[in-house]
Formats: structure tokens, sequence, C-alpha cells
């Protein structure tokens, strides 16, 4: 497979796109790519003021840069709620949401709405945000929803006796069930999708092992000073830059060789140029999945129903 970079991105003049945690790390690396190609770009943060310097480092780089910063907490259904309904009220297409913010291996702490932090903000967050914005990605011919996992997924299951870990909890257990929650939901999505005969597509992204915030956050969270020793002298050895990390969701929102529901990651696992992992469909529990998108339809009180079909008719 060609090594593929953000030279081989087409031009995205007219696009339209959100990056969820786009003020460091993946998320800012995204918009710097896009941005370079000429998209439009919603730069959706929590933090509004760190939002605003991440514009103001793109549009140093990039001059003609289309950028916006608009508020966005995945914590709080409520913020997801105004966020949404801003951006339906003001603009007329979506081409690319890339669900990529999240947290990692935090100590339990639960959501304003009393999620699991991690379950609450990577998946959850996530699923609300999809539902309420896919009127507009239905309506643009050929959206993508990119849906960032992890290698962490593997080690995840999802635990519907104790999803919100409340009778116990580890905070990688809980990370991993909330990346696993993401791969099932973007699969998910995208058969529903399929089966409905819409355009838009959804697929999965993992960024390998890239040296971002989240591993030195997680760590000082945690007080895990053995974690932080670990973090230090592995990534000297095997982590990939933030810049190659993101070089995955980047090629599933772009290429033209994507067609819904792959999985692209690094091409040796923890860091390379991206491919698509054909094994990963294996990973796909159709029946726990779907399990999952009712319980997440309850929690979050958000209804895909432009993609309820009879589940007989849906294909894996």
């Amino acid at each position: 497979m060609t090594k593929w970079t953000t030279k081989d991105i087409p031009n995205l003049e007219g696009r339209v796109a959100i990056v969820t945690g786009a003020n460091s790390g993946l998320g800012l690396e995204t918009v710097r790519a896009l941005a370079a190609h000429g998209a439009h770009i919603v730069l959706a943060t929590r933090n509004a003021e760190r939002g605003q310097q991440a514009l103001q480092l793109v549009q140093s780089e990039v001059p003609a840069a289309h950028l916006e910063v608009a508020r966005l907490d995945l914590a709080s259904l409520r913020s997801v709620r105004e966020f949404a309904a801003h951006f339906l009220a003001t603009h007329e297409r979506l081409d690319l949401l890339f669900n990529n913010a999240g947290v990692m291996a935090i100590p339990r702490r639960e959501t304003e709405d009393g999620f699991e932090m991690q379950l609450g903000t990577n998946h959850l967050g996530h699923f609300a945000l999809t539902g309420l914005l896919l009127p507009l990605l239905l309506k643009t011919p050929e959206s993508r929803v990119i849906v960032l996992t992890s290698m962490a997924r593997t080690m995840g299951r999802i635990d519907f006796d104790n999803l919100q870990g409340t009778s116990s909890y580890s905070r990688w257990g809980a990370y991993g069930q909330s990346k696993r929650a993401d791969l099932l939901f973007g699969y998910e999505l995208q058969r529903r999708l399929q089966a409905s005969g819409a355009s838009t597509i959804s697929v999965v992204a993992h960024p390998g092992y890239a040296k971002t915030e989240l591993q030195t956050t997680s760590a000082t969270l945690s007080n895990a000073n053995i974690e932080m020793f670990f973090y230090n002298n592995f990534d000297r050895l095997f982590a990939q830059s933030a810049a190659m990390g993101t070089l995955p969701q980047l090629y599933a929102a772009t290429s033209q060789n994507i067609f819904g529901g792959e999985l692209v990651g690094p091409e040796w696992m923890v860091r390379g140029y991206p491919k698509i992992d054909r094994r990963a469909r294996k990973e796909y529990n159709r029946p726990v999945a779907a399990r999952l998108w009712e319980v997440s339809t309850k929690l979050t009180g958000v209804d895909f129903a432009e993609l309820q079909v009879p589940s007989q008719s849906l294909s894996v």
C-alpha cells in the first residue's frame, strides 16, 4: 500500500467539518490538515479560550483558513444539544463529523448527567451529538462520520450490568469499555445508514500509539508516578507523533478507497501510515452493538429517528 499522507487529501473547498476536541493533540492536527486543503472547520472545544488559541495558531499557519470555534462539553447533554442546535441553525451542510475528543484512564467521575465520565464523554456524548446532527448529515451528499476508537478497545467489554462503574471500577477497564463502545457504535451506525439507503457513511479509526496530552493527563489525575515513568520512556521508543496518529482518521474522512464500515489504523498497529484493518470486522458483535444502541438511546434521549428501519432488513 502506498504511504498515504496529508498530501493525498483532495481539495476540500466548500466542505464543512466538525472536529471535537480540536484544541490539542489529534484534534488540532486534524484541523491543521483540513484547513490546509480548504475545508471550513468548526473547532468544537470544551474550553473556548483554548479553542481560540488553537484557531489563532492554525490561522497563523494557514492564513486563508476558514475556522470558527464553538463550545462543546461532551460530558453535558445540555451542552451537546445547545451546540447541535446552534450548528443546525447556522450551517446548511455537514460533510465531515470527527468524533475525536476523549478522556483516558481517569479516576471515577461522573458527567453532568450522572454517567461514568469516560463512557459519558467518549461514547454517549458523541452518540448524542451524531444523532442530533444526523438530519443535516443525511441532507449532505456523501457525508461521513468518523468515530475514533483505540487499541484499548481490545481489553474492553460492554458490561451492561455495571455500565456506569458503580459497583466496581477500573479506570483502564472503563476506558477500554468506552473505546469498545465507540467501535460498536461506528459499525452499527454504518449498518443502519446502509439499510436506510443513505449516502452518508460511518468509518472507525484509531491512532495507534500517538504521543498526546491524554497520557500525561491520565497519569497526573491518577497520581500514577510509575505510569508517568512508563510513558516518558515508552514514548521515546515506540510513540509516533500526533501528526502521524491523526492520519488514520484523515484517511477515513477523505480517501476514495473508503466506502463505510472500515476500521483504519496504522499499518504496524502502534505506528505507521494508515491502513484498513480488514480483520477488525470480526470485532463487530451485532447483538451487543444493537443492545448498546438501545441503551444509549434511552440514556441520552436522542433517537436516530431517520434510521428506524425493520431490524430484519438490516445487513451486516
